[in-house]
């Protein structure tokens, strides 16, 4: 039994699931968010050791030692019913209900895909992921992660004052969820003015890095789907590619050099995971730029763009054994 872990609106999952059922592949899919207003959890033992994980929604039923594979996508957050009135006390519920998913999810013994949730937590880690990215031989952008504005105004100086900037976490969709994006933005004469600010919080500031196209390389299990993203083609997208500009934008496949291929591999797999969604840069004299690792980054767009067989691998790998 294969479980999907993602919110109803999720058309990655959905559009894989579709495929396991041409395959005749067993699953479920449940959204953390039900719990608990519409599913149930119960997790038992014996005086022996021998435990018990049952989740309920409707009427299915699964015991979590069938599951063989799990699918973490998107999954939405446990939350309280809307009939506690009193502030604190749904807080606390709420709280209570996402620490037990948590703990539940970690006692599921079976391959996960990226990784389980505090693997994945962890790989999201900018500081962390540029880390290892450069002990592996990756060439990085000149960054500086700072709330100090001395800093600041050095690095923006040692770069002659092209350099960009981007959210430091993923806070801004845990506060506002994924309807808001912050994207990268160039750090402009009047940001500097105000420099100080950010002693208030911190910010990932990077060299800005001569761009011939940038690519999204997804990686599952062993296997790498490299794909050009042709930003430079128009303004909307020269500075980031997420502001989407698709009848302008070209795609295409691109074939990585073996050892960059490599080294994608051993990345994503420094980081715990069986799946992840590179970011990298192509300069106009050929050198691959390493910007950062998503490890639970979308790719169905570019499946669509490029024909890269991207969700028939996520497949086979939810349904090895």
């Amino acid at each position: 039994m294969i479980l999907v872990i993602s919110n109803s609106d999720d058309a990655h999952a959905d559009h894989v699931e579709a495929m396991l059922r041409e395959c005749g592949a067993m699953f479920m899919r449940f959204d953390p968010a039900m719990f608990p207003v519409a599913a149930a959890i119960s997790v038992s033992y014996e005086p022996a050791g021998r435990s018990r994980r049952v989740l309920r929604v409707g009427e299915q039923r699964l015991d979590l030692r069938e599951v063989t594979a799990v699918w973490y996508r998107r999954p939405g957050l446990p939350d309280a019913d809307a009939g506690i009135e009193d502030r604190a006390a749904r807080e606390l519920v709420r709280e209570e209900c996402r620490q037990l998913v948590q703990d539940v999810w970690s006692s599921v013994d079976c391959p996960w895909l990226p990784a389980q949730p505090s693997i994945v937590k962890s790989a999201g880690q900018k500081a962390t992921q540029l880390k290892i990215a450069g002990e592996l031989g990756f060439e990085l952008p000149p960054t500086l992660i700072t709330n100090n504005p001395t800093d600041l105004l050095e690095f923006y100086r040692q770069h002659g004052g092209d350099i960009v900037c981007k959210l430091a976490g993923n806070a801004l969709q845990k506060s506002v969820g994924w309807t808001f994006a912050r994207y990268t933005e160039a750090v402009s004469t009047r940001d500097i003015a105000h420099a100080r600010s950010i002693a208030l919080c911190p910010v990932i500031f990077q060299a800005r890095v001569p761009k011939q196209v940038e690519l999204r390389i997804t990686v599952v299990g062993r296997q790498v789907f490299a794909a050009e993203i042709h930003s430079q083609a128009t303004n909307h997208t020269r500075l980031d590619w997420r502001r989407y500009d698709d009848h302008n934008t070209p795609y295409s496949v691109h074939v990585l050099p073996a050892a960059t291929e490599e080294r994608c591999r051993e990345l994503v797999g420094r980081l715990g995971l069986r799946y992840g969604a590179i970011d990298m840069i192509r300069t106009p004299d050929g050198r691959y730029v390493f910007i950062e690792i998503n490890p639970n980054g979308q790719y169905l767009w570019i499946e669509h763009q490029t024909g890269l067989p991207i969700s028939d691998a996520i497949c086979d790998l939810l349904m090895e054994r």
